[in-house]
């Protein structure tokens, strides 16, 4: 079984209904590729968004020994990334501490490799936590990876709210943010295969390139 604190995830807030937590990354993701044809995104967008897993928690028996517990980035400016996952979208800080090389430097001053690490969460305090870390000595350039979104390598965090229209417009301004594509809505095939599910789609890139899904499910996921 899972560490978890208890073993069964405690019952979540209910600001954010469980089963509006887990918007589908794939037709956001579809959504930008406008080199595919629409019946070719709608297929695709099918058969992945039936992959996906909903927000609600495993019962006890079926949980797996293993949990995704973090996605850490690497970032330039720690603060400048706080103003996007911290004020815009509205995550909580949870840690923020130096890291030392060697461990019992006083200051960064005095380390040889000072970094400094943030992890914030939205609604568990266990899983899907992301993490900030900034090399403060020495600095470290940023990749030149050159990578387009969704393409093979790069990356996309996928977040769910209710409140779409007020979280994009406040991370839309944070300075450094790119957006990829305004809100707009998108029906895909349900899991039952008897209707649609449909989702408010936006999709952004933060202050050092990391593409963003900010969504908003319409209706229930079926």
């Amino acid at each position: 079984m899972s560490r978890r604190h208890p073993p069964t995830r405690p019952p979540r807030s209910s600001a954010v209904p469980a089963d509006r937590r887990a918007a589908a990354s794939p037709p956001g993701r579809l959504a930008t590729l406008a080199t595919l044809a629409p019946l070719t995104t709608t297929l695709l967008a099918g058969l992945l968004l039936a992959a996906a897993a909903s927000g609600a928690p495993v019962p006890e028996s079926e949980q797996v020994d293993i949990d995704l517990r973090r996605t850490t980035l690497v970032v330039r400016d720690i603060d400048a990334s706080l103003a996007f996952y911290r004020d815009a979208l509205g995550m909580q800080v949870i840690y923020d501490r130096p890291i030392r090389t060697p461990r019992d430097a006083a200051s960064d001053e005095e380390a040889d490799i000072a970094r400094r690490l943030v992890f914030l969460r939205a609604n568990d305090d266990y899983i899907g936590i992301i993490g900030l870390l900034q090399y403060v000595k020495p600095a470290k350039p940023p990749a030149n990876q050159g990578l387009e979104p969704f393409t093979p390598g790069s990356m996309v965090l996928l977040f769910n709210t209710d409140d779409l229209a007020g979280k994009f417009e406040a991370a839309r301004k944070v300075i450094g943010v790119r957006v990829l594509g305004e809100p707009r809505e998108i029906r895909y095939p349900s899991y039952d295969g008897e209707g649609t599910i449909p989702v408010l789609v936006s999709i952004l890139t933060d202050p050092d390139g990391f593409v963003i899904e900010l969504n908003q499910l319409l209706g229930e996921l079926r």
